[in-house]
């Protein structure tokens, strides 16, 4: 039986808005992350049957299937095909997913999964122009006027009761733990420099509680939701190396981990970013695993709220969640993101030993994937 396994990823060190990335096209960030990877692992990209790419904001300089350009512009051979996907903040590690399951189908031997996002040079939203992406039969099925993620972070820390010293609490501890993981060399593994940034650049050292607490809330007046508490706009990209054991056996590759579960889940659209606590008790059941078989949990830090509720809900102990930061402290460069926090991940189960690791992220739309890995040799 065929199964999916994942060589190696890496990425590119996060850049804030406009900073150190915003001059690199995103077609050649793609490239870039493509190159290195086929470098590291003595990959000929001829043997690439699909890359599979996740991209929000399709338009601007990433348009015309940002995978496709990469892979013109890393210089593979015209004979390698790529394809773009977007299921919003999810959609590296949607790319992921697909890339699964064409290995598992047989339908490739390798492939390469991963994502960018230039939010610098192709702002949030831009995708949307002036069009109206919600049709009046969606509207007054909520009886809202539109959806939108801050007021769903809102909508969430008050559902789960949670005040502003909680959140930022936790949005302190996210840079505090990046800066503690770059110190120790956590990150020096799996980054490709770019553009002569060699560390992620969102982090702020020495965040605290009460700088944090001085904060204006950005979507409701008297509400919890900053600057501080939410992730950063940023630009990156990484990619993953995939096939299955039997294929990694025959070029001398040594998988990091096997991709164990991949599962989806739906939840209130209004709320947003409530779907990952749906969807991590959906890939646990599939998987036939309990919350404490799992060694590692990435939940991506869209805004406070999100992990926080999650944690509340899924009872995982704090210092296996984000143990490493997140996108609070790194940055959330969108259709990018899923596939950093799997190379993050999978780089800290190899050095840790940790058997599985369980990501998960919320998406618009009230959606969200997780994935459970299992660590291998």
């Amino acid at each position: 039986m065929r199964d999916a396994v994942i060589v190696d990823a890496v990425r590119t060190p996060i850049g804030k808005r406009n900073g150190s990335l915003a001059g690199v096209h995103p077609g050649d960030m793609t490239a870039h992350v493509l190159t290195a990877l086929a470098g590291r692992n003595e990959l000929e990209p001829e043997r690439v049957d699909d890359v599979v790419w996740g991209c929000v904001s399709q338009v601007g300089d990433q348009a015309g299937s940002l995978a496709r350009v990469g892979i013109l512009a890393a210089g593979w051979p015209e004979s390698v095909p790529g394809t773009v996907v977007d299921r919003r903040c999810g959609s590296a590690q949607q790319a992921v997913h697909f890339a699964a399951a064409g290995v598992i189908a047989g339908q490739y031997d390798v492939a390469v999964a991963g994502g960018t996002e230039s939010m610098s040079r192709v702002p949030m939203g831009s995708a949307r122009g002036d069009g109206r992406p919600w049709p009046d039969s969606v509207l007054d099925r909520y009886g809202i006027d539109g959806f939108n993620q801050g007021t769903g972070a809102e909508m969430m820390a008050r559902r789960w009761g949670l005040t502003r010293s909680q959140v930022d609490e936790y949005s302190a501890r996210s840079h505090a733990r990046t800066a503690a993981a770059v110190d120790a060399g956590a990150f020096d593994a799996q980054l490709a420099p770019l553009a002569g940034l060699t560390a992620d650049e969102g982090l702020r050292r020495g965040t605290t509680v009460e700088k944090l607490a001085g904060l204006t809330p950005a979507f409701e007046a008297d509400g919890l939701i900053t600057a501080g508490n939410s992730s950063q706009i940023s630009d990156g990209a990484a990619a993953l190396l995939m096939t299955t054991s039997d294929y990694a056996a025959a070029q001398g590759w040594r998988p990091l981990a096997r991709v164990h579960t991949a599962v989806l889940a739906g939840d209130d659209p209004v709320m947003m970013l409530s779907a990952p606590i749906a969807a991590t008790a959906k890939a646990l059941a599939r998987a036939g695993l309990r919350i404490d078989d799992i060694g590692v949990f990435e939940v991506n830090e869209a805004f406070a709220p999100v992990p926080l509720a999650w944690q509340a809900e899924t009872g995982a102990p704090e210092a296996a969640l984000n143990p490493l930061g997140g996108a609070i402290a790194v940055g959330h460069p969108l259709g990018a993101s899923g596939a950093v926090l799997m190379t993050r991940m999978l780089h800290h189960m190899r050095e840790r030993g940790i058997r599985y690791g369980l990501q998960t992220m919320c998406e618009a739309g009230g959606m969200a994937n997780a994935t459970i890995l299992e660590l291998l040799g």
